[in-house]
């Protein structure tokens, strides 16, 4: 069971990685077009070419819509990093105090940290799916390029709801772990 989760998690982090980088892409190619747009509308540029400048200037500019779409894609990206990072144990965590308690009282905190993340991930997912029912109930778009601001939650639903399956997996076998003292989940602990 740890290997398909694993498999998932790795799968939604390359995904969140792809869909990361074509928003850099995005975004380079929006504010090479802007600079481009504003260099030639100097005066000098468009006294000397006036007419190759007028028709470069409705060419080049950013990209339409180009925030709505780096906004919703950031949400995305976000919450598909978090069931690797969640199954990884790869969240930040100060283990100063920690560190001189016994391995039990470790692994009794980790169920708690599971079974609190298990909780927050699953109300998340829970809230995107009712402010992705009000978005898709109201029909909202985004205001340039006028797309449904429900397909943003939906793709953050997706992502959120993968995590909350990791998170609770994961506070299962924290439990199993603590009762029976040894590892199941091989991996799962990174140092930090």
């Amino acid at each position: 069971m740890h290997r398909i989760m694993m498999s998932i998690s790795r799968g939604m982090a390359i995904l969140g990685g792809i869909v990361l980088t074509l928003l850099i892409v995005l975004t380079c190619v929006s504010v090479l077009g802007r600079g481009m747009n504003t260099f030639l509308h100097w005066d000098v540029i468009e006294g000397a070419i006036p007419g190759v400048a007028k028709t470069l200037q409705n060419t080049f500019g950013p990209v339409l819509g180009d925030y709505e779409l780096v906004e919703a894609g950031i949400a995305f990206s976000i919450f598909a990093f978090m069931p690797l990072c969640t199954i990884t144990a790869g969240h930040a965590s100060v283990d100063i105090v920690t560190m001189r308690f016994g391995a039990r009282v470790n692994r009794f905190i980790s169920v708690i940290v599971g079974l609190l993340f298990a909780g927050v991930f699953t109300l998340i997912a829970l809230r995107l799916y009712e402010g992705m029912a009000s978005k898709m109930e109201y029909n909202e778009t985004t205001f340039l390029i006028q797309f449904p601001i429900w397909w943003a939650y939906a793709l953050s639903l997706f992502g959120a709801a993968v995590t909350a399956v990791v998170g609770i997996y994961m506070a299962v076998v924290r439990i199993i772990e603590f009762a029976t003292m040894r590892t199941i989940a091989e991996g799962a602990e990174v140092e930090h």
